[in-house]
């Protein structure tokens, strides 16, 4: 679906993305990950053209970047910035309806598929359809930005840190909605964010940047288990249990004699309680289930025989 070879960006005689090559599948959550100025923004922006690369060539649905008129190009790549700057002075179903409006669609089309996705984001239509952006919390003006990025259906969505001026709560609940959205939709997502747990949450594929490359691709499991260097080593030292915890998690009885952990355990740290523990509780604000030992060995199985 997406494809860098040899991509590179320079200022003046500083390289912000230094020769990188990956290729993104379709249907795919990609996450960009990094430290401050690692490259993973400016990667992102060059996918839709907003930065110019400096040389290689990147590709979106097997022809070259260059190769599209741009305004078409963006019409089908979506685009969810941290902060979604929605029009003040437009309705909700205003500023969704931007892009299909471009394309010409039917109001017809325009008004039923605004009605499909505010709902599927858990934003009734018939009650914010026509309000206007400053009557909406900062979660709900996100998951406008994320509606208006899918508005014309486009097979590719960017999305840059777009929850990270979020508090906690709502941030968590942003990103289960994203995944049960994905899960519906099913689009490419090329994701940035500079949060370890986040990506592990989220990405089917993690790609870790440092310096303007590339110093890692894999799933979740693959950083954790088979870390390539030093600094990714360093980089994931706080990632939790959240995203492994969602395969091996068994709903059954809480059980106190059994120590608990929470979400933000560290990875080593849970494998080092299972050493003594046939099983840890997981609590959260509320008891969330059991890890245990049968079912981590299960899920890390199936990881192997894959």
């Amino acid at each position: 679906m997406i494809k860098f070879d040899n991509v590179s960006k320079v200022y003046g005689d500083k390289a912000a993305v230094d020769h990188i090559s990956f290729e993104v599948n379709e249907g795919e959550f990609f996450v960009l990950i990094g430290p401050s100025g690692c490259g993973k923004t400016t990667t992102l922006k060059m996918i839709n053209r907003l930065i110019p690369l400096s040389s290689g060539y990147i590709y979106f649905k097997n022809q070259p970047i260059s190769s599209y008129k741009l305004d078409e190009m963006r019409w089908d790549i979506g685009y969810v910035l941290q902060q979604i700057a929605l029009f003040p002075h437009m309705t909700v179903r205003d500023n969704i309806a931007q892009v299909p409006t471009m394309k010409k669609w039917e109001t017809s089309r325009i008004d039923e598929q605004i009605n499909r996705l505010l709902d599927m984001v858990g934003l009734p239509h018939e009650q914010f359809r026509d309000r206007y952006p400053s009557e909406l919390s900062g979660g709900q003006q996100q998951r406008i930005g994320v509606v208006r990025a899918l508005a014309a259906d486009p097979p590719v969505i960017l999305m840059d840190e777009p929850f990270s001026a979020l508090d906690p709560l709502s941030r968590e609940k942003l990103q289960d909605d994203l995944l049960h959205l994905q899960s519906e939709i099913n689009k490419t997502i090329i994701f940035v964010t500079h949060d370890i747990n986040e990506a592990f949450r989220l990405g089917d594929r993690i790609c870790l940047m440092n310096q303007g490359r590339i110093e890692q691709i894999g799933t979740p499991r693959d950083f954790v288990e088979r870390p390539n260097s030093e600094f990714v080593q360093s980089f994931i030292g706080n990632a939790t249990i959240e995203r492994l915890a969602a395969d091996c998690l068994e709903p059954i009885p809480y059980n106190a004699t059994y120590p608990a952990v929470k979400p933000e355990t560290p990875v080593s740290e849970l494998y080092a309680l299972l050493a003594e523990h046939e099983q840890l509780n997981v609590i959260d604000t509320e008891y969330r289930g059991a890890v245990t030992r049968t079912s981590v060995f299960k899920t890390l199985s199936k990881g192997g025989a894959e």
